[in-house]
């Protein structure tokens, strides 16, 4: 299917997300933002592996001379990657990083728990990026709406599309038209019933802006590529979707073949760092997780030819059938404070007996309690060596030392099953 006409978006002077231009891969720093050696060391790497953008956190102002420096020497190294500012929260450090680099993430509905003034503040800041020609992202999470929004329409599909059309419609008043949108969602179904709907309301609008694509806090290892597959892949063959984003509990160096596999168009070769075994995975994903996502099949047929194993990923991803626990894992960031991946692993490792129950691991509190509101329970990093547990969105300990928290997660789910 022929993709959405979109209005064509330039990311500084190397890259156009939409308006026909290729499917765009990107991906995200992990690195502390003031490490500048290692943030630019990754950048490089990330850039050199094929990524067409590179995000790096910003968690506030202090940070915003850091990511200077590191635009100025990843420039100095030869490397033009456009690099996009993840901002939350912070109307004021969003502005002041407009002006150095080429995108800045936001959500304009997190810029203060007034509605009214966030609309101001969100005003204020499309007015700097049109004097600097910064291209943005209004990014929209499920989990992370605010209660304006939830109030009315609830923690829905429409509701996340009803949200962004707002800003969208603030982003054509002020005349700036250089948006890319996403409607992000660890639940596949809600991810795609979303985006459905946002570009159904832009193309009744007249103006469609670009469209970001991405499952997030999909996990990692063959479950966050099957369902990364699966919620990308259904949206990409209704011709929705302008650029790429496939987020794993890895290293991102990791995520950019799931990315460069799904964003190539008939014929291309596969890209590198796919091996055989993977790539049948991404392959089956791709074959049958949009087919039972939209309901045209109830189960995948024996002619598929495909292990039980496989047969359970895809559906689960699909969310038809559960075998085992779903988790939500975020990829991690700058503002992470801990050892993500391996204690991600470690809780994978001991909750797996846990059927259908929805475990959350998150990396701060910025997304962490959002982003994880389908979870029954959740382990969210507070720095400092703490952690946060959650059940059912709501924290019942607090400050627990990391190296204890592993354990008093199990205990509390154990102690809720008697």
């Amino acid at each position: 299917m022929a993709r959405i006409e979109t209005l064509p978006v330039r990311v500084g002077d190397s890259l156009v997300i939409g308006g026909g231009h290729p499917i765009a891969v990107q991906t995200m720093c992990n690195t502390h933002t003031s490490d500048i050696e290692a943030t630019v060391a990754q950048t490089l790497e990330l850039a050199a592996a094929g990524a067409q953008l590179v995000r790096i956190t910003v968690p506030g102002r202090q940070d915003v001379p850091c990511i200077a420096q590191i635009k100025e020497r990843v420039r100095a190294a030869g490397c033009g990657v456009p690099l996009v500012a993840d901002i939350h929260f912070s109307s004021e450090t969003a502005i002041a990083v407009a002006s150095v680099v080429e995108k800045v993430r936001i959500n304009p509905g997190n810029f203060h728990p007034d509605h009214g003034e966030a609309r101001r503040q969100f005003a204020r800041f499309l007015e700097v990026c049109k004097q600097h020609g910064t291209a943005v992202r209004v990014g929209l999470n499920h989990g992370s709406l605010g209660r304006y929004i939830t109030d009315r329409y609830g923690n829905t599909p429409h509701a996340m599309a009803m949200a962004a059309m707002e800003w969208l419609e603030m982003c054509i008043e002020a005349e700036f038209y250089n948006v890319v949108v996403s409607l992000k969602a660890s639940n596949t179904v809600v991810m795609v019933e979303a985006y459905r709907e946002l570009a159904r309301r832009m193309q009744e609008r007249g103006v469609v802006f670009p469209m970001h694509l991405g499952v997030t806090e999909a996990g990692g290892g063959d479950s966050g590529r099957i369902k990364s597959c699966v919620g990308i892949a259904s949206l990409l063959q209704e011709g929705i979707g302008d650029t790429i984003r496939v987020s794993l509990t890895e290293p991102p160096v990791q995520e950019l073949p799931v990315a460069q596999y799904l964003a190539r168009t008939g014929g291309q070769p596969l890209p590198d760092g796919l091996d055989e075994k993977t790539t049948a995975v991404l392959d089956a994903a791709v074959a049958w997780g949009p087919k039972l996502l939209k309901r045209e099949i109830d189960e995948i047929p024996d002619r598929a030819g495909l292990s039980e194993y496989l047969k359970d990923e895809i559906m689960q991803a699909a969310r038809r059938r559960f075998y085992k626990p779903e988790y939500i894992a975020c990829p991690g960031c700058g503002r992470t404070m801990y050892n993500l991946q391996e204690t991600f692993e470690e809780v994978q490792r001991r909750t797996a007996h846990l059927k259908g129950m929805v475990i959350a691991v998150m990396g701060c509190i910025v997304n962490g309690p959002g982003e994880m509101a389908d979870a029954d329970w959740g382990y969210v990093g507070e720095g400092g060596g703490k952690v946060t547990i959650y059940h059912k969105s709501e924290p019942v300990l607090r400050h627990i030392p990391d190296s204890e928290a592993i354990d008093r997660l199990l205990a509390l789910i154990e102690a809720a099953e008697q």
